[in-house]
């Protein structure tokens, strides 16, 4: 691994770390508080942030005393600096995407939980890259849509980089610490992420025209947040975490395969060149990557409870069936074609996962329209964040323009 991916190791006695946690009410936001909460020894909240769920955030202020709290939406922000003052909090709120930078390249900042879902994630990312800050990167975007210019900006910043994702924190484990992004010189054959399979593992192509919305939020292993369950159903949460493994761990797609594991017990595995395979075991449960990378290189506890294989009995392994979930080649594709590519596959999925949640396509047309849209966007070498967000706005344009011209409106509940 990189030094920026490791991190240096420090003997002293550890001071008490100031963390700002971007998209503190999601699933990974609150499951890093919880972690938090279990070590006030160690660490102190410094700034929460959310797109809109004032309520939510408020009890988050009130519980951990942030300094500052910012809102995305402008409404949110003033309704929650209300709810504060009536309550004497003095958590100061900003509002906005700048606020967002701010709070996350703060000189007093240590660490910076990375958790923002999509593409609104990458801009506070890349200031806590360039302020040299611990990035604890949950938000798979940042590297899908720009990873050339995150990873630069971490080795320029200064930047350590831990990865949340329990997959690559896996294969971070795994790794040897003299892994210096050259897999080979490691010893290292390939990579293997391990994927649930979601929701409907066994369903047949017809069958998976018709699932609905309700049946593709349930996961059986995972809670998440409904885009990346969404995400888990159609596979795409696993390609976009090859584009991560490729940026994270300078692995080729070749060298990285896909393992469906229905258990989530081994979270991925690493093979070696003289045969050895090794794996990460745990429950399914985010909070131990969180605290692995929280306290790393130390072991914290993160509150999950220990694996019982007697319980689980026996480990399952499959390989992922492209034609019934189209979206993992896909993203193979897109890492292959290099570029653009990988931005635009993210644009055009995140406009295909929120028109599904709101009932306007079917399952199925995801992939459709992630495949038009990757095949009538021109793809660019894009060298600057400009450039990225104009592919990406591009992008989404293309997907609601198709959507349009297909006249897609399948109800699905």
């Amino acid at each position: 691994m990189s030094d920026h991916l490791s991190g240096a190791v420090s003997k002293a006695t550890p001071r008490v770390q100031q963390v700002t946690i971007l998209g503190a009410t999601g699933t990974i936001g609150q499951q890093t508080l919880d972690v938090i909460a279990r070590h006030p020894d160690r660490f102190s909240v410094y700034a929460l942030s959310a797109h809109a769920r004032v309520d939510a955030l408020f009890e988050q202020c009130v519980r951990f005393q942030p300094r500052y709290a910012v809102m995305l939406d402008a409404d949110a922000a003033e309704r929650l600096q209300q709810k504060l003052q009536v309550a004497g909090q003095a958590t100061q709120v900003l509002q906005g995407m700048a606020a967002m930078e701010q709070i996350a390249s703060d000189p007093q900042v240590d660490a910076v939980m990375a958790a923002i879902v999509g593409a609104a994630g990458l801009r506070p990312a890349l200031a806590a890259a360039r302020s040299g800050k611990r990035i604890l990167l949950a938000n798979k975007e940042t590297l899908v849509m720009a990873g050339h210019l995150f990873m630069q900006a971490v080795e320029q910043g200064g930047a350590t980089l831990l990865p949340i994702d329990s997959e690559h924190n896996a294969v971070f484990q795994v790794m040897p610490a003299s892994h210096r992004g050259d897999l080979a010189a490691a010893g290292i054959r390939r990579i293997l992420l391990t994927a649930s399979g979601g929701p409907f593992r066994k369903l047949d192509r017809h069958a998976l025209q018709t699932v609905t919305t309700a049946q593709a939020l349930h996961h059986p292993n995972w809670v998440m947040g409904p885009k990346i369950t969404i995400d888990s159903a159609t596979l795409m949460n696993k390609g976009l975490e090859v584009i991560e493994a490729h940026w994270l761990f300078a692995a080729t797609p070749d060298q990285i395969d896909v393992v469906v594991h229905p258990q989530s017990v081994i979270h991925s595995m690493v093979e070696y060149i003289d045969g050895s395979v090794l794996a990460q075991l745990g429950n399914p449960d985010m909070r131990t990557p969180i605290a692995y990378a929280l306290g790393y290189p130390q072991r914290l506890e993160s509150g999950v409870a220990a694996l019982d294989l007697f319980k689980i009995g026996h480990f399952d392994f499959e390989a992922p069936d492209l034609q019934r979930f189209p979206c993992l080649r896909l993203a193979y594709e897109a890492l292959r074609a290099g570029g653009s590519a990988s931005t635009v596959l993210n644009a055009a999925n995140e406009v295909a996962v929120a028109a599904y949640l709101a009932h306007d396509i079917g399952f199925m047309d995801i992939p459709r329209l992630i495949e038009q849209v990757l095949a009538q966007t021109a793809l660019i070498q894009a060298d600057t964040l400009a450039d990225l967000e104009a592919v990406d706005a591009q992008a989404r344009h293309d997907a609601h323009a198709w959507m349009a011209r297909q006249n897609l409106k399948r109800c699905v509940s």
